[in-house]
C-alpha cells in the first residue's frame, strides 16, 4: 500500500504545462516495477483528476483509488549550481483515512509518502502490528504558503513516525540548525528494535541508524552509486525509500543486510535521475544490470 496525494510539478516542456510527481508516485511505480503487487490511495486535485491521472501506476499494473480533493500539491520547481529552488503554488487538502478500502487494511507493508502535510496523525494506526511501514518524513516537514519557498521544519516524534520502521528523508529537507542530530533527539525518534531512520545527502550517499535487537543505536555510511548522466533529480528520495523498504520485506533487517539494502536502494535511485520525472524510474532488470557493473568497479 503506498499513501499519499500527488504532485503537479509546472513544466514548460510538456504540453499539459506540468507534470505529475510526488512520493506517492515515484515509490508505487518503483514498487510495481520491482515485481511488486501495489495499491495505492492518491489525493488528486481538480486539474490532475480531469486529466485522468495517475496513468503511469495503472499504465503498469499498480490498483488505483483516486481521490478527489478540492486542493492539491502544485510546485514549481528549478535546478541550478546550488540545487533545487522549490516554489509552492498551491497546498494539499487533507486525504481522509476512510478513503482506504477495507480489504487493503491487512496488506504486508505500507509506504506513507506524504508531500504536504497530508496524511494526518490518525494513519499512524492503520497498519496492523505484522505490517512493514516506511515513511517519506520530508512530506511532514514542509511548512507551504502559496507562492512562497517551502520552510523547512525540526523533525519532532510523531504517530507517524512512530509506527514507521523505515524513515527516510533528505538532509536538504532539514533546517540548517537541525543538520546534527544528537544521540539524545535519536533516543527519541527510534525506540523499537529494528527502527532505522536514513538521512541521504544526493553524491554523498548518506547515513542510516537504526535501533538494534538490544536496544543499542547502531549506524552506516553508504556510498552513492555514480549515475551516467544526470537528467532530473527529481523523485530520487523517493526512489530510494521505495527500494530500501522492499529490500527489507525480502532480506529483513539486520546488520549482515544491510549493505546490499543500501546497495539496492541506492543503485534504484541512481537510475532514476538519468530520465525525466517518472521516466526514468527503473525497473528491476536494469537496477540487476546496474548492480553487476557496480560490483565490477
Amino acid at each position: 500500500m503506498v499513501v499519499g496525494s500527488a504532485t503537479r510539478d509546472l513544466d514548460a516542456t510538456d504540453p499539459r504545462g506540468w507534470r505529475p510527481g510526488g512520493g506517492v508516485s515515484y515509490g508505487a511505480l518503483l514498487l510495481a516495477r520491482l515485481g511488486v503487487r501495489v495499491g495505492v490511495v492518491v489525493g488528486l486535485d481538480p486539474v490532475a483528476a480531469a486529466a485522468g491521472e495517475p496513468t503511469a501506476l495503472r499504465a503498469a499494473g499498480v490498483e488505483v483509488v483516486a481521490v478527489p480533493l478540492r486542493r492539491g500539491p502544485v510546485f514549481e520547481n528549478r535546478e541550478g549550481p546550488s540545487g533545487r529552488r522549490q516554489r509552492c503554488l498551491e497546498r494539499s487538502d487533507a486525504l481522509p483515512v476512510d478513503a482506504l478500502p477495507p480489504a487493503w487494511r491487512g496488506a504486508s507493508a505500507f509506504l506513507f509518502a506524504p508531500v504536504a502535510a497530508e496524511l494526518g496523525p490518525e494513519w499512524g494506526a492503520v497498519p496492523d502490528e505484522a505490517a512493514l511501514v516506511g515513511l517519506g518524513w520530508q512530506g511532514l516537514l514542509r511548512g507551504l504558503v502559496p507562492g512562497r519557498p517551502p520552510r523547512r521544519l525540526v523533525p519532532r516524534p510523531g504517530p507517524l513516525q512512530a509506527r514507521a520502521d523505515v524513515t527516510a528523508l533528505s538532509r536538504e529537507d532539514l533546517p540548517a540548525g537541525a543538520r546534527r542530530h544528537s544521540g539524545e533527539a535519536l533516543e527519541r525518534l527510534l525506540t523499537r528494535p529494528g527502527q532505522a531512520l536514513a538521512v541521504t545527502a544526493g553524491a554523498s550517499g548518506g547515513v542510516i541508524v537504526w535501533r538494534s535487537d538490544t536496544r543499542r543505536l547502531q549506524g552506516r555510511r553508504w556510498d552513492a552509486v555514480a549515475p551516467r548522466r544526470v537528467v532530473d533529480p527529481t523523485g530520487a528520495g523517493d526512489v530510494f525509500l521505495a527500494a530500501l523498504l522492499a529490500a527489507r520485506l525480502v532480506l529483513g533487517w539486520a546488520p549482515e543486510a544491510a549493505p546490499a539494502s543500501l546497495r539496492f536502494a541506492a543503485t534504484a535511485a541512481s537510475l532514476s535521475v538519468e530520465g525525466e520525472g517518472l521516466l526514468g524510474v527503473p525497473d528491476l532488470v536494469a537496477i540487476r544490470h546496474r548492480l553487476r557493473e557496480v560490483r565490477r568497479t
